[in-house]
């Protein structure tokens, strides 16, 4: 009967060791926490351009990935570009700006 307790928790600890190491973040892969994060910083970047004037017309992709943002699309002029750049510098959580935003 004791062997029996040791053999369930060891199978128990076995279990929890790789449920956690599953959720850990790699160089590759973001953790679950990471994803939530950085799908909050997203929604807020996406949401803070929208409600610009000047950006609301245009088609701004936005992804996030550890904290940093990378903006993606097409816009006129250059000081728009930079406008877009800063709006989602200001966002909290934000680490870096990668703007890709192309002026056409």
């Amino acid at each position: 009967m004791k062997r029996y307790h040791i053999v369930i928790r060891s199978f128990v600890a076995i279990l929890l060791i790789t449920a956690f190491a599953a959720c850990a973040s790699t160089p590759k892969q973001e953790s679950t926490g990471e994803y939530i994060d950085d799908s909050a910083i997203t929604a807020k970047v996406k949401a803070d351009l929208l409600a610009d004037d000047i950006l609301k017309g245009f088609q701004v992709s936005v992804e996030t990935y550890k904290g940093i943002v990378q903006l993606s699309g097409f816009v006129d002029t250059q000081s728009t570009r930079d406008r877009a750049g800063r709006i989602a510098g200001k966002v909290a959580g934000v680490k870096e700006v990668k703007n890709n935003l192309i002026v056409k």
